[in-house]
């Protein structure tokens, strides 16, 4: 599930500039990056890029609303290490991997020529590279790169599965929303925007910052 191929492809070079040209590249030619980026087998990058999106979200969350760290031990900047580490360590390969699980069921049921799982795995990865910018204390922001990952990841469905963008737009609906709905709070921060009541229950790190406002 998490190997390296000997050849890295496009913006899957190791490192932190591999991971660094990665997200530039994904967000400005997602077509381009998903061709050539996204290789059978090849599924440790784009673990490492999604774990690495997430870091830097809630990292940034947690420095702009302090109220936000999940865990709690008393002390603010273990509290916040010790979560980051969780995050790091368990949630994010986790919600990578079943939101995967999903979207891969999803896919047989719907799509008869399709690409592997492992690709799969990386299109839902890479697409999450707008959401490095949503853990800024702005609501209307966290929209933005939440809507963006989900056009990221509509593209990238397209691109490796071969569907249309309108069939490849039905396919992610729900993994979708999971991930940048929920996950990363879009939908929440929608509310805020909008004030509009959308969902009622929050995110496992709540975006507190747009219900204190």
């Amino acid at each position: 599930m998490t190997t390296w191929v000997e050849n890295p492809r496009g913006g899957r070079d190791r490192g932190p500039r591999g991971l660094a040209r990665a997200w530039v590249e994904v967000l400005v030619r997602p077509r381009r990056f998903f061709t050539n980026g996204v290789a059978p087998g090849d599924q440790a990058p784009g673990l490492t890029f999604a774990v690495s999106v997430a870091l830097v979200y809630l990292l940034t969350r947690f420095a702009f609303v302090p109220s936000s760290v999940p865990l709690d031990v008393g002390r603010p900047l273990v509290s916040a290490g010790l979560s980051l580490l969780v995050a790091g360590v368990i949630v994010a390969p986790l919600t990578l991997h079943l939101t995967s699980a999903l979207q891969t069921v999803i896919l047989m049921a719907t799509v008869k020529d399709r690409a592997g799982v492992s690709e799969t795995v990386q299109v839902v990865a890479y697409a999450t590279a707008p959401c490095a910018l949503a853990g800024l204390p702005f609501p209307a922001l966290r929209v933005v790169c939440t809507v963006w990952g989900f056009g990221l990841l509509v593209v990238g469905m397209s691109t490796v599965h071969d569907v249309s963008l309108p069939r490849a737009a039905l396919v992610v609906l729900v993994p979708g929303l999971f991930v940048f709905g929920y996950a990363f709070g879009g939908l929440f921060a929608l509310e805020t925007v909008t004030g509009l009541d959308l969902v009622s229950t929050e995110p496992p790190v709540a975006p507190v910052e747009s219900r204190v406002s």
